[in-house]
């Protein structure tokens, strides 16, 4: 229990199925006594108490768990390194990853409870091939992307009773109508342990910023930075490169180059991406038969953003050197690979992919690299060209 009105519906209606339910309230703040701020921070002391008056409202028990070293250790620590490392990372993915649905999960199981249940807007169904996660039935407030790190041993013990709520509107009002005092209360935004929202300055005091070169593609300086650690992949303000670009337009962050501390720019049609794989990816309930054949689905990068069609296999990495033919997914060596239909912009290594079949989250992948849109039609034209000069010969 957050301490918002999702999860305070979400133990409400547990209770209402005949569940015997326990709130559990994570303390995961370093600072506990940081007070919240209208829609910024979440896990703060007003939350932690504003939890436990539902529960009273609920007439279930409820405890804080003080999960902070944890959280510290596998998001924030991992946020910052990530950073450092010239990538984007979602702290939200790897806090359902690492705290909700691991650490938390863990300790329920272990103390004898059948499930851990969550406002979060997402649907699960129990088929004859196994539990899937599925989108919400309201895709304004559909949080399925985010949970789309859960494995299938995970998914069985998730309850996500706000599933098939068509609005976050109806949820207030029932609240309201259960005379829980959170009805009203602003959603949480921004990132939880940055409650300013001021990621650069906060970056800047626990990884260091150290000024370094503005290039293009071809290595040409243009300007310079106070620290490559605080750009993004498609960023566009702040570069104050000084002179325009001899067409005109305007510049983007295109590559963070942290080993050199340099920051690529370049036009924004530049940032279209075409290819995307990485290393680090999961199943979230039944994978596919064989994953090694190319597989039709959709793919999203960021939690609101819209999926687009692509091409799925799973495939050994760049840097994998044994038997192609063994593709196992719990060995290292091999990527999931996904070719889109439609070019995406503004994709960072660090992120999430998260890969969907229509409605149901089949699973993910930490983007580890990106090809470029005009990259590949260049490699794709130069292999035609070979092709056609084989032929002739």
């Amino acid at each position: 229990m957050s301490g918002g009105v999702d999860s305070a519906v979400a133990a409400a209606r547990a209770v209402e199925a005949g569940h015997e339910v326990t709130g559990v309230h994570l303390a995961l703040s370093r600072m506990p006594g940081t007070l919240r701020t209208g829609s910024r921070g979440c896990c703060t002391i007003e939350d932690s108490m504003d939890a436990r008056r539902a529960a009273d409202r609920l007439g279930i028990s409820f405890y804080v768990w003080d999960l902070s070293e944890r959280f510290k250790a596998d998001v924030v620590d991992d946020f910052v390194a990530e950073y450092a490392a010239g990538r984007t990372p979602n702290p939200c993915m790897r806090c359902n990853e690492k705290i909700k649905f691991a650490a938390l999960l863990d300790k329920a199981v272990g103390l004898g409870f059948d499930a851990v249940c969550t406002g979060h807007y997402a649907t699960i169904l129990d088929t004859t091939e196994g539990r899937e996660l599925h989108r919400a039935s309201d895709d304004a407030k559909d949080q399925s992307y985010v949970l789309g790190v859960l494995t299938a041993e995970q998914l069985a013990h998730c309850l996500f009773p706000l599933g098939d709520t068509p609005s976050k509107r109806l949820v207030r009002e029932e609240a309201a109508r259960r005379g829980l005092a959170v009805a009203q209360k602003p959603d949480s935004h921004d990132i939880c342990f940055i409650p300013d929202g001021d990621t650069r300055g906060w970056l800047a005091e626990r990884a260091g910023l150290e000024p370094g070169p503005i290039v293009d593609r071809d290595g040409t300086e243009l300007g310079t930075h106070d620290g490559a650690t605080g750009y993004t992949i498609g960023q566009r303000k702040g570069l104050h490169i000084g002179r325009p670009a001899p067409d005109g337009r305007p510049r983007f962050v295109l590559e963070i180059r942290p080993k050199q501390n340099e920051v690529v720019v370049g036009p924004r049609e530049s940032l279209a991406v075409s290819q995307i794989a990485g290393e680090r990816f999961s199943w979230t309930g039944t994978p596919p038969l064989d994953p090694a054949v190319p597989f039709a689905c959709e793919v999203q990068i960021r939690a609101h953003a819209d999926p687009v069609p692509a091409t799925a296999v799973l495939r050994p990495s760049e840097a994998h050197d044994g038997p192609a033919a063994r593709l196992d997914p719990t060995q290292p060596g091999f990527e999931l690979h996904a070719r889109l239909d439609d070019a995406l912009f503004g994709v960072a290594p660090g992120q999430t992919a998260v890969v969907y079949l229509g409605t149901r989250v089949l699973g993910q992948f930490t983007i580890d690299r990106t090809v470029a849109a005009d990259v590949a039609r260049a490699s794709l034209i130069a292999d035609d060209a070979a092709e056609a000069r084989r032929e002739s010969a």
